[in-house]
């Protein structure tokens, strides 16, 4: 069914004492010696000893490590132009990876031609729909992870879906829902024991098809009959969507994890 929704170094110094004029120390007299001839204990101060100042050249840091602890967020993440419209749920943040747990859905070409047929159908309504580039089944919401909680979150989960069995879903209304609460029942779990947030209460599952930017719910509501009889009256029969489970995965930032089903 489709729905719309919206060091430092230390100088050193010496100080010597001039003793009266002797034999062995003519020339330190002669330093002391005041004009009515008479000798003074004035100490001889030498001249402090000075050390070159060594300039230290600092090694620069591999520009992977520059890249893994920036100085400031790229403008560039934050122009939502660059992302056609898009804005982030919450602001990135350096050390904050945006985190989801998925089913991948690979489309068919049978897929391909009704999603065709569907953003055609919403045209018509005024409502330009962007295809999602990627298809997949959410079993999560969003959440933030930091960086060094990875590790340890992807191998909860993967302790989680270890006695979870292969299946395959047909997705056409609600087919298959029980064999999904099963496993966003193992990832709660996880988000539980890391405290975030955990799937809706009654979830509703679905692929994405489209998105475009603004509420255009209205707009939609006016052409999702029509989009609806395109999926039910399909040359081939009604279209069922289906879903292979046969891995979870999780996608934290720029890294995906896959978790291979019991088969």
């Amino acid at each position: 069914m489709l729905v719309g929704y919206s060091s430092s170094s230390e100088d050193e110094s010496e100080t010597g004492v001039a003793a009266p004029a002797t034999s062995k120390n003519k020339s330190c007299s002669r330093k002391c010696q005041k004009e009515d001839g008479s000798y003074s204990c004035c100490p001889v101060r030498k001249k402090p000893k000075t050390e070159e100042q060594v300039t230290k050249t600092r090694l620069p840091l591999p520009g992977c490590l520059l890249a893994m602890f920036p100085d400031e967020v790229d403008p560039e993440t934050e122009d939502s132009s660059l992302h056609g419209g898009r804005i982030r749920s919450f602001k990135h943040e350096r050390g904050n990876w945006a985190t989801y747990v998925y089913l991948a859905y690979h489309p068919s070409d049978e897929f391909k031609e009704l999603l065709e047929e569907l953003l055609s159908a919403a045209g018509t309504c005024d409502v330009v729909l962007t295809p999602q580039e990627e298809f997949h089944l959410s079993l999560s919401q969003t959440v933030v992870l930091r960086h060094h909680w990875i590790q340890p979150f992807t191998q909860s989960l993967k302790s989680g879906v270890a006695h979870i069995k292969r299946t395959f879903l047909g997705m056409e209304v609600c087919t298959g829902h029980a064999q999904l609460l099963d496993l966003v029942q193992v990832v709660d779990r996880t988000m539980t024991e890391f405290r975030l947030a955990t799937f809706y209460k009654d979830p509703s599952f679905h692929v994405s098809l489209a998105w475009c930017v603004g509420d255009q719910t209205a707009q939609m509501e006016e052409c999702i009959q029509e989009m609806q009889c395109l999926v039910e009256e399909h040359e081939e029969g009604p279209f069922v969507l289906r879903l292979d489970c046969v891995e979870l995965r999780c996608r934290t930032g720029n890294k995906t994890f896959g978790f291979p089903l019991k088969q």
